[in-house]
């Protein structure tokens, strides 16, 4: 019996397929894959499982010495905040120890070990308290007293404080299970991720009774607390720590227990997830608003709405009005001039004359005295 082509193909990639022939493209597909897991492999160099949990448990712990470090990093951050110096706001998120409680958290939750769990939400708890109670006092007794850039920067949440927080707890995460002492790592981490200047803005705001930023600073907090410790759970996942599965303490784990610890794992991962998602919400609905209103801010800077209203009464065919700030390099001799300009653009139906140019520009100059040029254009 003759095979027509059809046959004969499907046979041959029949034939590849029992002998481990691929295409070149397949191949090479595989090999890039096969480079990616190895380059990004972050089980190599894990710690073992046992150091993995004493670094992220020992961050939970509370002594004498670490609560007057935590006082003396929140007069630190107090007076940084008051006097607008960023100097000294690093310095006390340097040497901050709230990292610790908050990674804590995330083991506890990632491995479903209730009792670490709630012993690091109590020890960030109580923590919280000293810092709001440290702040509120020296603001209280600050001669100062005056709302600085640097208490609204961190009393105003925005996504991209989320952004860095998902990143700053999944380096966290990474350089606490790793076989070499993380100390510099977690440094760089705290002061990326910014944990105590907003509870340092939340005592202020206690301070001078205003609920509207103490409740903003506290939920920058929370943003970044929770951000954190949803990134390294996710590296402690990745790794494949093990559950805690001897849910009853007797030392022994029955069948019936494992069971119930993997399908109590897939619930808590699916409460975390839509618990996150809808935590961030006023975060994104403010930053949407902030964007919305520095763009506004911008534009009604140079009357752009009276502007507008004005110059569609007078012009035929008016559609739009615009003001930007325009910026243009020329080559000198030595070195690049850059060049500033505020331009105006007037956008219309039909073409404008000469006579409806001049009173559109005088129109104009009322609002922006400092105008370099006007634009007209026609669509």
């Amino acid at each position: 019996m003759e095979l027509d082509k059809q046959q004969i193909e499907r046979l041959r990639e029949r034939h590849h397929r029992r002998h481990g022939i691929r295409p070149a493209h397949s191949e090479a597909m595989e090999n890039v894959t096969r480079f990616l897991k190895r380059a990004f492999n972050i089980r190599e160099g894990r710690a073992p499982y046992h150091v993995i949990r004493k670094r992220f448990v020992n961050g939970a712990r509370l002594t004498g010495t670490h609560l007057c470090i935590l006082i003396i990093a929140m007069l630190i951050a107090s007076i940084g905040l008051d006097i607008d110096s960023d100097i000294a706001i690093v310095g006390a998120m340097l040497i901050c120890p709230l990292m610790g409680s908050v990674l804590a958290m995330a083991y506890g939750i990632a491995t479903l070990d209730r009792e670490i769990t709630v012993e690091a939400i109590a020890s960030l708890a109580l923590q919280m308290v000293f810092c709001l109670v440290t702040s509120t006092l020296y603001f209280k007794l600050s001669p100062l007293g005056t709302t600085t850039a640097a208490i609204i920067d961190n009393s105003t949440p925005t996504v991209w404080d989320l952004a860095v927080a998902l990143a700053g707890g999944f380096a966290g995460g990474l350089g606490n299970s790793r076989d070499q002492e993380p100390a510099t790592l977690i440094a760089g981490v705290a002061v990326a991720t910014a944990l105590m200047p907003p509870l340092c803005a939340a005592g202020y705001g206690i301070a001078i009774a205003s609920g509207s930023l103490f409740l903003s600073a506290l939920y920058e907090f929370g943003i970044n607390v929770v951000f954190i410790a949803l990134a390294a759970e996710a590296v402690l996942l990745l790794l494949r720590v093990p559950l805690k599965r001897d849910l009853n303490g007797d030392g022994i784990v029955t069948a019936e227990e494992d069971a119930e610890v993997d399908e109590l794992s897939h619930k808590v991962r699916r409460r975390i997830i839509v618990g996150t998602v809808i935590f961030a919400i006023p975060c994104i609905v403010m930053t949407a608003g902030s964007i919305g209103s520095a763009q506004v801010g911008v534009q009604d800077g140079y009357g752009v709405t009276e502007t507008t209203c004005e110059l569609a009464a007078v012009l035929p065919g008016f559609k739009d009005y615009t003001v930007a700030v325009e910026t243009s390099a020329t080559e000198g001799d030595e070195e690049g001039i850059v060049e500033r300009e505020i331009v105006a653009h007037v956008t219309t139906g039909e073409a404008l004359g000469a006579h409806d140019r001049r009173v559109a520009r005088k129109l104009i100059d009322l609002n922006v005295p400092e105008l370099d040029r006007v634009e007209f254009d026609v669509k």
